[in-house]
């Protein structure tokens, strides 16, 4: 397991940016269930932060039931720790970041159809990017 960071986010605390990296290379499948997690001092130098803010983001996916320390053995992930973060990122996705995407997607008039085709409609191409069609017919680029 890697844990690569370029630059820390300045509006959240360094445990939780490495807490979240760590979970979203769960999700990914970027970690091994059968070999220990990388050590705290192994992080801590890759990342060149204090060991106990590393301890701080281990502790917390132990109180979640994701991590499980064995003793002499190291930090291993749990059995069921894909199911418990898909069940918690779910929520946090519902609860925090949906509300202000759904908000978003209101104030820009963007319909279903919108959404489903707009990754398409407007991805870049080598000519640059496409053009839109609103929905007054307008073409922009």
């Amino acid at each position: 397991m890697v844990i690569q960071m370029v630059t820390w986010n300045d509006t959240q605390p360094i445990f939780i940016q490495i807490r979240q990296r760590i979970i979203d290379l769960i999700l990914s499948g970027g970690v091994d269930g059968e070999n220990p997690l990388p050590s705290v001092r192994q992080i801590s130098a890759e990342l060149a932060v204090n060991p106990l803010t590393v301890s701080k983001s281990y502790q917390s996916l132990v109180e979640l039931g994701v991590v499980e320390k064995r003793r002499g053995l190291g930090m291993f992930l749990s059995k069921d720790a894909r199911i418990i973060l898909l069940k918690h990122e779910r929520n946090k996705f519902l609860n925090e970041d949906w509300p202000r995407i759904h908000s978003q997607i209101k104030s820009l008039d963007l319909d279903l159809k919108d959404l489903l085709q707009g990754s398409l409609k407007n991805a870049p191409t080598k000519n640059g990017p496409s053009k839109k069609t609103s929905k007054n017919g307008k073409t922009s680029k």
